[in-house]
């Protein structure tokens, strides 16, 4: 489906090396602030309190959140299973126990409301913290390499290392911005990456795909123009899914809430730069790395009947 279809080719690629350097530059950057700043961890991956309670009629969230706050906890507040339950995350004080500390929540949580109810307390240790963090990281590098290995058999081995470069590029600018803004990591926007991960892959493929059949299509343009041309047809489809993707994103962002923000915000930057960098950071390397149209032209095979008569002979 096309809501418009261009008629000239727009020639992308003329601009390819600008486009190049930008992205190199944000990269550098976002390593940079990785480097000297560092991510924000969430209690799940520093340890912390677990907290687990119940209210008799539907729990207001932000209420108990900002009551928290003026008794001067910092604490993650989300409905946990229903509307009537909540789960409170806070992180480790020093010089204070589990059982001191949920005693002071119980307080302010019962002052604000008479009923509410702890029903379960936790300790996360750090240990367990420093696990998920080691398996996240692991579930990064896993899911890159079974890209470029996907790329590299459906299409050749260029495409693969084009395809896991542009798609790491996003991985790692959404890290960036949150480091530079010191925005909290939490599992939620870990899986946002990895969803980034896979939808970058999806768009780069499409790309990929058309550069492929208009190698075999358009015999007579070189490798820009196949390129130039290959973007040009899938603009269209390309506006349309991230518009989608991005109004369900945007959505979540404003009315989701605390528990969804830093999730939509992450999805948020991941479309917008998924959009730059399967048309403009993957098309250009497939043209540094000079793919032509002889890889995808199989020679033609020789008859059997043909060489043996011809030893024969």
């Amino acid at each position: 489906m096309e809501f418009f279809k261009i008629r000239r080719t727009i020639p992308f690629m003329r601009h390819a090396l600008v486009f190049n350097v930008i992205s190199l530059l944000t990269f550098i950057a976002a390593v940079f602030f990785l480097a000297t700043k560092g991510l924000n961890f969430s209690i799940e991956f520093t340890g912390g309190t677990l907290m687990e309670v119940a209210y008799k009629q539907p729990a207001e969230v932000q209420k108990i959140r900002e009551a928290l706050e003026r008794a001067g906890f910092k604490a993650e507040v989300q409905n946990f299973g229903s509307s009537r339950d909540v789960l409170i995350r806070m992180p480790v004080e020093k010089n204070q126990s589990t059982s001191a500390l949920s005693q002071k929540v119980q307080e302010v949580l019962r002052a604000g409301n008479p009923d509410a109810d702890v029903r379960r307390v936790e300790f996360v240790g750090p240990q367990v913290g420093a696990e998920l963090a080691q398996y996240g990281a692991l579930a990064l590098l896993v899911t890159a390499i079974g890209i470029v290995i996907y790329l590299a058999l459906r299409f050749e081995w260029k495409f693969g290392l084009a395809g896991i470069i542009a798609n790491l590029h996003d991985v790692v600018i959404i890290l960036g911005f949150f480091a530079f803004f010191q925005w909290e990591f939490s599992l939620p926007v870990l899986a946002a990456v990895l969803a980034i991960l896979g939808y970058s892959v999806n768009e780069s493929v499409v790309v990929f795909d058309r550069v492929r059949e208009n190698f075999r299509k358009l015999r007579k343009a070189d490798t820009v123009q196949v390129i130039d041309s290959s973007i040009t047809g899938v603009i269209s489809r390309t506006i349309i899914t991230h518009g989608c993707t991005q109004a369900m994103a945007t959505t979540m962002l404003i009315f989701g809430g605390a528990a969804l923000h830093y999730f939509a915000l992450a999805l948020t930057i991941g479309i917008l730069f998924g959009i730059y960098s399967s048309v403009l950071v993957a098309a250009p390397l497939l043209m540094w790395m000079k793919v032509t149209r002889a890889h995808f032209i199989k020679p033609p095979r020789k008859d059997r009947r043909d060489e043996h008569e011809g030893a024969v002979v």
